[in-house]
């Protein structure tokens, strides 16, 4: 993926055809400047999400190429199991700018959402979603052409998320 235009607030720079990889650090960098010189550190707790998968390739779970998340009814079991749908690049980036600031005395709790919801193939709404234009007799015939793989059912795997943050919450001030 390549983001085409973007300043990521620097005004002074436009950068062009940016790699998925250096757009995610250049907006990790300035949510680190802002946060470095905005945030109250003794009043304020931030809390940074890491990025959701997606199940797009079914053969990252054992199935044939031309499957996706489509009914699928089991979460991948597998412990330890990490599928084309993340970026460990990204974790590592988010991982860098955070312990940078840690170093300059500003705590980030990384609330590590990916690893979790990676297992959760199950959990996507695939066919069974609003659509702004229906699907067309061919992606009928190919249910697998138009699964949504990327989104999440609710309720379900985002609450999960939130049940998360609720816990760091209340029990870790």
């Amino acid at each position: 993926m390549v983001i085409r235009r973007g300043s990521f607030e620097d005004t002074n720079v436009t950068y062009e055809d940016v790699e998925e990889q250096l757009g995610y650090e250049i907006a990790l960098r300035t949510w680190s400047d802002w946060l470095d010189i905005h945030i109250n550190r003794t009043k304020t707790r931030v809390f940074f999400m890491s990025l959701s998968p997606y199940h797009k390739k079914a053969e990252d779970w054992g199935m044939s190429t031309d499957k996706t998340c489509y009914n699928e009814t089991q979460p991948i079991l597998k412990e330890g199991y990490s599928g084309s749908g993340s970026d460990g690049r990204m974790m590592r980036a988010a991982e860098a700018i955070i312990q940078g600031l840690a170093a300059r005395g500003l705590k980030v709790q990384i609330l590590n959402i990916t690893q979790l919801s990676e297992y959760r193939k199950d959990a996507h709404p695939t066919i069974y979603k609003s659509h702004w234009v229906p699907p067309t007799k061919e992606q009928l015939s190919n249910p697998d052409s138009y699964a949504d793989c990327m989104h999440w059912c609710l309720p379900g795997v985002p609450d999960v998320w939130n049940q998360i943050l609720y816990a760091y919450i209340l029990h870790y001030t």
